[in-house]
């Protein structure tokens, strides 16, 4: 998934990493000739890939990001009172991440990658921001979905 580059920082070993709009960060090498990158090296070619985008194999893998704090929960919905904006279409703005909370029944939670997932209470659902899902309940059914960011 493309995701847009936001600032960099430098790991321990002293290689410089991309924070992206998702919250990952992924590293951006310039060690020739397996990685081409000479814009890594220079403060000016860094900042001129600032609102450039990059591939994000951790939002495709739906991987966590570190150091999100809960900020926002909505109601539980029943099966009778999902949103009808939950069972269509829809996706979070850029950074904002969601987990989805099956407390009774079972729920569909389809991505627009083709992915579905059959979620319970013993299983959560990963929202990743921007990505199009939508979720069918299945009978009887009792949720929520718990918003994330990067702490400020």
């Amino acid at each position: 998934m493309k995701r847009v580059i936001v600032d960099y920082d430098k790991d321990e070993q002293d290689d410089w990493v991309a924070e992206l709009d998702c919250c990952h960060g992924q590293h951006v090498r310039h060690k020739p000739p397996f990685v081409n990158r000479p814009w890594v090296e220079e403060q000016s070619g860094r900042d001129a890939m600032l609102g450039q985008e990059l591939n994000c194999v951790k939002c495709d893998r739906l991987e966590w990001p570190q150091g999100l704090v809960a900020y926002k929960q909505t109601p539980d919905f029943t099966e009778t009172t999902t949103p009808k904006g939950l069972l269509k279409d829809h996706s979070t703005k850029a950074g904002v991440w969601g987990r989805i909370k099956v407390k009774q029944g079972q729920l569909d939670y389809r991505l627009i990658t083709g992915q579905t997932f059959e979620l319970d209470s013993s299983t959560q659902g990963v929202v990743v921001p921007t990505m199009i899902h939508h979720v069918s309940p299945r009978g009887s059914t009792l949720f929520c979905v718990e918003f994330y960011r990067k702490e400020k």
